[in-house]
């Protein structure tokens, strides 16, 4: 897997299992925008609450696609592979692949709007912000490519 890609680690616990013994299918989403929120708060010293109050940007979904390859369970650490595919006027897309020992257990599309929070209404990125996508953007195949 690619080092420089940014990865978010969750504990999968007991709760988030359904009576098979595997994750909630309804946690698998949950734990992705998980792992883009830590994304944001690592480029950004905050995540969706700080961008929201103190910027004054929010960055609601406007699409997700999950494909599921492997259970997750709590036998091992979710580790979630996060990076920016795309950024255009007034929208963010993003990528998360998700491990567990080595394991691809399910891969994702989202597409985010840049939106003024009381008015719900788009918006160009801020500078500083397209700035730091801008130079963390990965097209084409990801770690999963490698399986």
């Amino acid at each position: 897997m690619d080092d420089s890609i940014f990865e978010h680690e969750i504990r999968v616990g007991w709760g988030d299992c359904d009576p098979a013994r595997i994750a909630y299918t309804g946690k698998l989403p949950m734990f992705a925008l998980e792992a883009i929120e830590a994304w944001w708060e690592h480029h950004l010293g905050g995540g969706w609450y700080q961008m929201e109050l103190d910027r004054g940007v929010g960055t609601p979904f406007v699409h997700m696609s999950l494909n599921f390859r492997s259970p997750v369970t709590p036998r091992h650490r979710l580790r979630c592979k996060v990076w920016p595919t795309r950024l255009g006027e007034t929208s963010i897309g993003f990528r998360v692949e998700a491990f567990q020992d080595g394991t691809l257990c399910f891969e994702g599309d989202f597409v985010c709007v840049f939106a003024v929070p009381i008015e719900l209404k788009k918006t160009p990125p801020p500078d500083d912000i397209r700035t730091i996508v801008e130079a963390q953007i990965r097209t084409g195949a990801g770690p999963s490519a490698a399986r």
